[in-house]
């Protein structure tokens, strides 16, 4: 046995021990959070047994289990003793409780008899007589799944039984392999723990190996000794006294991550030539591997639903609000028939072929825009149309089904306003799109996808709360509910679909409650609510006044439209307050010594803001992001990181290594094609010599733009 590091932990806010078992939790149910390598892992069940007086009868008795194998639920004592409230890992494909029962009965029979040394690593040192409560043991069957990757050949799936002993701080890892009756056995390499210790007042965290020299790392499921105590062992200690919890579930919870993961490569390999071409403005490797993970998270979805239905036949879909079309793309070449609708054309669409259905045009809510033949109604960031297709989907059809990924937050009518500062902005619109889901009947599950944005829960509504025959009074609840989010006097129809009093009561009372104001920022939310004010009601087939689709033409507001002058002014401003306000030297600067380059402090974005008269922040603010997006927009000066303004020090550009492709060949378009700021204001001079630094150092280093040479060029 060998303690491969110990790690000294500071408790300011008495998380200990449990802050630990959470710690622990978080590697047993998401490794792939400290382990980038890892897909996930899967939890295939889930016991608890008695631990005996005598190490040497270690194995569980005849009626001394508790729990039988069973899996915890969600709520029930967790081994710090507390509810359990975090995100839940998937359990697909979990192993029946007999099957943890007879595993643990063949590994703690084996131990006594063949590796008693492995056993008083398992048990650590005797504690003495302790209550019957405090030596239980949890066991923990997993599968770790490592990620696919075309760069390594991919490393099959590893089980693993984890033993949490919680009387003595430690839990430790035991890898199992099958024999050749197909019996899962205890592999004597590659067994770590991790223990706990409190000593004189002081905690401590520990990783220890049972036996270095059998250890064999496979660089993915299984890393060299010192990663498991140097990264892992520094994540857990962070961990264990962090006094947060997560808002969202973990990622994946609702599909396979075995098949995730090999899905996600196959697509990702299938569709990547699409950033060499990609024609849009937009960033395109964060826009086409993310439709793609998107796209492999629906497929399997929407796999998992046929094999439960046992049916064949690939499920339909559209797109509301589609953007470029890549989802749709990638959707309908993989046989789902579908199409996208959004009310601007993209160039890229041209280049998906006739296969691929994108259709422009706007979507009101309305009886108009109801697809009843469609299986699944699809929200990518859609905008003002996230809140309503919940309502659509439950107005198309019985069997209709949503997807939504909620990014800008946004009501029935106008801008989402915020009514709880409890929570943040993003949980309550998260709960807000919910709220609609349920008020429309669905069951709503919500899943947090693996895609490169803050933006990234989803929310799926795959089933109805009510049956088919409650469909006339359920309708009538989702229009008193539109009708209450939008200050309506709520009717009271008769008849017999009509619901009892008490139903009602309850009902308005929860509408009540999570009522919120429209945004009048608008002349369509002004519109809307002069209409709530008497002004009229809805046109003929429209469910609520006042909506108003985006523009056609896509208004430019991310401070690209300021005057030149004026951007220049700012920069210049913020510049001298970075650099202690000396004043700027515009000779020449390449005689200047590099070794004393002034990098200047940093500030805060407020203290940036306290710093500029009101007219100018006034103006900022008309553009969306206001002075941070002129900040990062001038990233040839500025660097804006968690909210702080740096200057960039070009030094460290080049030492980041390669750009990604589409990238490099931007940068080589760009090169030299603007006057070096550092050259001609910083008092300093340049950080880099003329020959290294992407811009020019005076007029005679300029190089005419692609874009001009194209404008000089046409006739």
């Amino acid at each position: 046995m060998e303690e491969l590091r110990r790690v000294p932990l500071s408790d300011p806010d008495a998380l200990l021990p449990a802050g630990f078992w959470a710690a622990v939790t978080v590697w047993l149910e998401r490794p792939q959070v400290a382990n980038k390598r890892l897909c996930g892992a899967r939890m295939e069940a889930r016991g608890r047994t008695l631990r005996s007086h005598a190490q040497a009868e270690c194995g569980p008795r005849q009626g001394q289990r508790h729990g039988h194998g069973l899996e915890r639920e969600p709520g029930q004592a967790s081994p710090k003793g507390e509810p359990e409230s975090g995100p839940r890992a998937s359990c697909e494909g979990t192993a029946p409780a007999a099957d943890l029962n007879s595993l643990w009965d063949r590994v703690s029979q084996s131990l006594v008899h063949a590796n008693p040394e492995m056993l008083a690593f398992l048990y650590g040192p005797s504690l003495g007589p302790q209550p019957e409560a405090a030596q239980e043991l949890d066991l923990i069957l997993r599968t770790v799944i490592p990620k696919a990757s075309s760069h390594s050949p991919l490393t099959e799936p590893k089980k693993e039984l984890v033993v949490q002993d919680v009387s003595s701080g430690s839990v430790t890892f035991l890898p199992l392999e099958e024999d050749n009756e197909g019996n899962l056995e205890v592999k004597t390499s590659n067994v770590y723990q991790l223990h706990l210790h409190h000593n004189e007042g002081e905690w401590f965290i520990s990783v220890l190996i049972f036996c270095p020299e059998r250890w064999h790392s496979d660089g993915v499921v299984y890393p060299k000794p010192a990663w498991l105590g140097e990264e892992l062992l520094s994540k857990l200690a962070r961990w264990a006294v962090e006094n947060r919890k997560s808002e969202f579930k973990s990622t994946l919870s609702l599909v396979s991550l075995l098949r995730y993961s090999r899905m996600y490569q196959e697509l990702k390999e299938k569709y990547r030539d699409m950033v060499k071409v990609w024609p849009e403005v937009t960033d395109p490797e964060k826009f086409v591997y993310e439709d793609v993970a998107i796209a492999t998270y629906l497929l399997i979805l929407w796999e998992e639903e046929r094999a439960e239905k046992g049916v064949t036949t690939k499920q339909s879909f559209v797109d509301l609000g589609c953007g470029n079309g890549l989802l749709v793309h990638i959707l309908s070449n993989e046989g789902h028939p579908g199409r996208g609708i959004d009310i601007r054309r993209r160039k890229i669409w041209d280049m998906y072929g006739p296969q691929t259905q994108l259709e422009e045009g706007s979507i009101t809510p309305s009886d108009k825009t109801l697809f009843p033949g469609v299986d699944w109604l699809i929200g990518n960031h859609s905008d003002e149309l996230t809140p309503w297709i919940p309502v659509i989907a439950a107005r198309s059809s019985y069997t209709c089904r949503f997807f939504v990924l909620p990014c800008c937050f946004f009501d029935f009518v106008g801008r989402y306003q915020r009514q709880q500062s409890r929570k943040t902005q993003y949980r309550e619109y998260l709960d807000f799109v919910l709220e609609v889901g349920l008020s429309c009947g669905f069951h709503v599950q919500e899943d947090c996808l693996r895609i490169p944005s803050t933006k990234r829960v989803c929310l799926i509504g795959k089933s109805r709360t009510y049956p088919p025959s409650a469909e006339v009074w359920m309708d009538d609840q989702r229009t008193r509910y539109l009708h209450s989010r939008q200050g309506h006097p709520q009717s009271r129809p008769g008849g017999a679909h009509a619901p009892s009093a008490p139903q009602t009561a309850a009902h308005d009372a929860g509408l009540q409650e999570s009522r919120r104001t429209v945004d009048a920022g608008s002349e369509c939310v002004l519109e809307g609510l002069a209409a709530e004010q008497g002004a009229g009601a809805p046109a003929p087939g429209l469910w609520v006044p006042g909506f108003c689709p985006r523009e056609k033409a896509e208004r430019v507001r991310n401070c690209a439209a300021l005057p030149r002058d004026f951007v220049d002014q700012v920069v210049l401003r913020v510049a001298n307050l970075l650099l202690d306000r000396k004043k700027f030297n515009t000779g020449n600067s390449e005689a200047r010594n590099l070794k004393t380059w002034n990098g200047g402090g940093s500030l805060s974005l407020a203290e940036v803001a306290a710093e500029l008269n009101s007219e100018t922040l006034q103006r900022l603010k008309r553009e969306c992001g206001g002075l941070q997006t002129l900040l990062k927009n001038s990233h040839q000066v500025f660097e804006v990181l968690n909210g702080r303004v740096h200057i960039r020090d070009w030094r460290r550009e080049l030492q980041r290594g390669k750009p990604p492709e589409a990238k490099r060949s931007l940068s080589a378009a760009v090169f030299k094609t603007r006057i070096c700021w550092f050259f001609a204001h910083h008092p300093d001079g340049c950080v880099l010599p003329a020959a290294h630094c992407p811009f020019a150092h005076g007029p005679e280093e300029l190089r005419l733009s692609q874009t001009l040479k194209k404008q000089r060029q046409a006739p």
